[in-house]
């Protein structure tokens, strides 16, 4: 009996420990080169709805380390962070169910969800990956506006990818699972003729605002994003 009830706080002690080691941390390193947390892993401290409301009751979960949209009971919509950024680079790992939409948005409008967007998508199997010019509402691409490399890597349906958005100023990168997959200045007459060509073409100003939060979009499917962390630069 007493060989039994050791063998179970053992065993308990080894679930706690395993629990503790899928929160999110930063190395030393990180933290020298200036990155900070996002998401502790285990609460929802630092983010919103994305029109200022307080974080969705429904729609979005944390478990074991993950923010998980889940829109099974109900939609939560967008949520963004609490914090506004300019000058960033920020890092994020994704996991997508079969056919799921979503995105990581960055200098949208105030109160508003319209801004620029990191495509997350499955491409094999959502038909926005066939809609769009050339490619440019796939995973990785500026959604409606930018393509991705054509030789980029997506994670299949179940693994984790990652995302880094790099903004210096007027310049941006995006970043698939380590490779940049494009690149783009905010101000260059290509992207105006981008934005004019596009969806967002009445949006006057549309990502040229200085600073805004980021946002992960709720698009109705179910998505896990872990990880999140950004650094100002």
């Amino acid at each position: 009996m007493h060989k039994r009830i050791l063998f179970l706080m053992i065993f308990a002690g080894f679930s706690v420990n395993i629990v503790s080691a899928q929160l999110p941390g930063l190395t030393q390193e990180e933290i020298d080169k200036g990155w900070v947390l996002l998401f502790d892993g285990k609460s929802s401290q630092g983010w919103k709805g994305a029109r200022g409301n307080p974080f969705p009751e429904t729609g979005w979960k944390i478990e074991n380390g993950i923010l998980i949209c889940d829109p099974s009971d109900g939609r939560g919509g967008d949520i963004i962070t609490e914090g506004e950024y300019s000058c960033f680079e920020f890092s994020v790992e994704f996991k997508l169910t079969k056919g799921a939409n979503s995105g990581i948005k960055y200098f949208i409008f105030e109160n508003s969800t319209v801004g620029l967007e990191f495509q997350i998508l499955d491409d094999d199997h959502h038909p926005d990956a066939k809609r769009g010019v050339d490619g440019n509402r796939t995973q990785g691409g500026v959604y409606d506006l930018i393509a991705p490399a054509k030789n980029k890597k997506n994670m299949p349906v179940g693994e984790w990818n990652h995302a880094r958005i790099v903004s210096q100023g007027k310049y941006v990168e995006h970043w698939l699972n380590g490779q940049k997959v494009l690149s783009f200045e905010r101000d260059s007459e290509d992207f105006q003729r981008r934005v004019a060509n596009s969806k967002f073409e009445d949006r006057d100003g549309f990502a040229q605002i200085d600073k805004s939060p980021i946002l992960l979009q709720d698009h109705n499917d179910i998505v896990y994003f872990r990880n999140i962390k950004i650094r100002e630069l």
